[in-house]
């Protein structure tokens, strides 16, 4: 398994994509950040990439954990994100309701948007 490893400078829409693709293939992720800002990055890309295959019908969880690894010989603390791919029916209710009420508002928003454009 390879790692997702992420930057201060990666950006969290090109992350999410890779871990998509990750997830839709392995059906599990493994993400990891050094640092306050790249931690930021990686969370942000969990919870695009969870949009993205939200449109698939794909539900994720993610557990955060605490790894040491080696870089050039200095041993350093990083975030590892695990993240892989649950049943829709396990999800607890209030999960549930929470992405229920997230499409209501993205269909909501789309009707509005189509709407509001000038027919041709």
């Amino acid at each position: 398994m390879e790692v997702i490893k992420v930057s201060a400078r990666s950006r969290s829409t090109a992350v999410a994509g890779a871990i998509a693709g990750v997830i839709r293939d392995q059906g599990y992720a493994e993400v990891q950040a050094i640092g306050a800002s790249a931690v930021n990055q990686a969370v942000k890309a969990v919870a695009i990439a969870r949009g993205y295959l939200q449109e698939d019908g794909i539900a994720i969880v993610t557990i955060p954990v605490f790894v040491e690894v080696d870089i050039q010989g200095l041993e350093r603390t990083a975030v590892k994100l695990v993240v892989w791919t649950v049943d829709h029916a396990t999800l607890p209710e209030q999960l549930t309701a929470l992405f229920e009420a997230e499409q209501a508002a993205k269909a909501a928003s789309l009707a509005s948007e189509s709407a509001a454009s000038p027919e041709e």
